[in-house]
Parts: C-alpha cells; sequence; structure tokens
C-alpha cells in the first residue's frame, strides 16, 4: 500500500461515528438482547419438556436414553463456551443450564427405570 493511500485509509477509518450510527448500533443491541432472552426462555421450555418422559421412565414405560444424553453433552458444551467467552453470554449458560440438569436425569432414568 503507498503512503498516500495509508494515510487516505487511516483518516477514513479513524473518522468518529455520526449520532445516527450509534443510535443504530445501540437499536441492534436492544434487539440481540431482547432475541437473546426469548431464545433463552424458550430453550428453558423445551427442556422443561423432559419432565414427562421422567415420569413416564419412573412409571415404568422408558424413552430412548440417547436423544436426553446427546441434549445433556450439547448443553454442556454450550456453557462451557458461554462461561469461556470474554465476556460471559448470560444467555447461552441460562438457555443451556436446565438442558444440562434435565437431560442427565433423562438419561439415567431411562437406563435404570
Amino acid at each position: 500500500m503507498s503512503s498516500i493511500s495509508h494515510t487516505v485509509a487511516k483518516t477514513v477509518i479513524s473518522q468518529p461515528t455520526s449520532e445516527n450510527t450509534q443510535h443504530e448500533q445501540r437499536e441492534k443491541r436492544d434487539i440481540v438482547a431482547v432475541v437473546g432472552r426469548i431464545a433463552s426462555v424458550l430453550s428453558v421450555i423445551m427442556y422443561v419438556s423432559y419432565l414427562t418422559q421422567i415420569a413416564n421412565n419412573l412409571g415404568g414405560n422408558p424413552g430412548s436414553p440417547w436423544q436426553p444424553l446427546c441434549a445433556f453433552f450439547n448443553c454442556t458444551m454450550w456453557t462451557i463456551y458461554g462461561f469461556m467467552k470474554p465476556k460471559r453470554d448470560i444467555p447461552i449458560i441460562v438457555a443451556n443450564i436446565p438442558g444440562i440438569i434435565l437431560g442427565l436425569v433423562t438419561f439415567v432414568t431411562a437406563i435404570v427405570h
């Protein structure tokens, strides 16, 4: 890159963002936060549905143990990811903790029945 184009690129990059752009960025962050909360709630509802399978497992009608086991490992990995990010990703952590607990309990009750 020539020194002239380097100087021009540096000047363009270092210009402050306009108020409109900052407002758009705030709106986008707000939308992302709302989507994250909705996704977390839906995820928790999905894993709470394991309660029926747990009851069936304990009642002598066990379901397949493999899907809950996969959910357990998947949720464990997502939770670890959420904790390891430089800024903890609380929606990911909250959404996956019920899957860890209920996936494991569902798996164990399907095996032990």
